[in-house]
């Protein structure tokens, strides 16, 4: 069930922020980022565990230094480390003793992780010609994602044509 819940929370989120227009803002994910990473301390606030606390403060200032990499660098980063964080809630438990973390959240995290940062990706990537690209900051041509040039309505994201990937 908590794989369920953290691809249906990630997709609603996503698509309420793509509706919105959230999305459209180069600190939007970033900011998905740091909230994401900051859970951890809060449990293990809620735990009670100072140990727990030092540790987890230490892997959330690795996410928050990708997080600021990726906003002033590339997005790509984020996208990255969204993921990267999939993967540590896979192993979180064996890692770092965390009193306060909910037996359900590492599953929950891992999917909503993975499934926002596939949204990200795809959001990331959804630029036209007249638009300002999220990932460069670049106004020319359409970004592609593998291989499709995505064109970001507002209201709908569709693949248009085969491209290469990068900008044409």
């Amino acid at each position: 069930m908590e794989y369920l819940a953290g691809i249906v929370i990630a997709l609603v989120v996503s698509l309420f922020a793509t509706l919105v227009g959230f999305d459209k803002e180069r600190s939007f994910y970033p900011t998905v980022l740091v909230v994401v990473a900051s859970y951890y301390g809060l449990f293990a606030v809620m735990g009670g565990s100072l140990q727990a606390v030092v540790s987890e403060s230490v892997v959330m200032a690795v996410f928050l230094g990708a997080t600021v990499l990726g906003f002033k660098r590339n997005l790509w980063f984020v996208v990255a480390a969204l993921v990267t964080h999939g993967l540590f809630d896979f192993f979180h438990g064996h890692l770092i003793s965390n009193p306060g973390v909910p037996s359900w959240w590492p599953m929950f995290c891992l999917t909503y992780d993975v499934g926002g940062s596939h949204i990200s990706r795809l959001s990331f990537a959804a630029c036209k010609s007249h638009c300002q690209c999220a990932l460069t900051g670049r106004s020319k041509g359409p970004v592609t994602w593998v291989g499709y040039a995505i064109c970001a309505h507002p209201r709908h994201i569709r693949a248009i044509q085969k491209a290469p990937m990068g900008h044409k």
